[in-house]
């Protein structure tokens, strides 16, 4: 079977601990997490884990399984590409100073579909939403110009069906809560 990349949606409990059961699952399998981000969910009390993986789909549903089986977990998934929208989120920081030929870089963040988050008198920060790889793709033009600080956040998404596991896990709370 052909890796691919994977997006695995889990929604659990807040609890201390967790986060760590969970990641000792990948360990042990000797997956590589290539994002994780942790948030709070659509649902009062409940949070999200987005986890992104580039493994077979046969690991990925017995990974899936596994994290299921963890007690403060309510419901997990996984989703190929096609079945998501994602987003990450990157920040550029820069001396003022590289923004002597302020028109070009000006020109680059725009072209880009970036933002200047921040002016200040040291330095700037340039904001980009999008995919990794438009956002390395920033990082390459900008980098003429001295990147000072580089940070690119994990991956959030959504499902592109209309039965997401969230959707699924606010009525099954729904029904709890009556």
């Amino acid at each position: 079977m052909e890796k691919q990349e994977f997006t695995i949606m889990a929604y659990t409990e807040d609890q201390v601990g967790l986060l760590h059961r969970i990641t000792i699952i990948f360990t042990k399998r000797k997956i590589n997490i290539e994002s994780f981000t942790a948030s709070e969910s659509e649902m009062e009390g409940i949070y999200r884990f987005t986890i992104a993986v580039t493994e077979t789909e046969e690991l990925v549903a017995k990974v899936v399984k596994q994290i299921e089986k963890q007690v403060d977990v309510h419901k997990a998934a996984y989703y190929k590409k096609q079945q998501v929208v994602q987003q990450e989120l990157a920040l550029y920081k820069m001396t003022t100073n590289s923004l002597t030929n302020g028109v070009e870089v000006e020109r680059i963040v725009r072209e880009h579909s970036a933002r200047f988050l921040t002016i200040e008198k040291e330095f700037v920060v340039i904001e980009k939403a999008g995919y990794r790889r438009e956002a390395f793709a920033l990082f390459d033009e900008l980098k003429p110009f001295g990147i000072k600080e580089f940070v690119l956040s994990g991956r959030v998404a959504v499902a592109r069906n209309g039965s997401s596991i969230g959707q699924n896990m606010h009525n099954i709370m729904e029904l709890i809560n009556i």
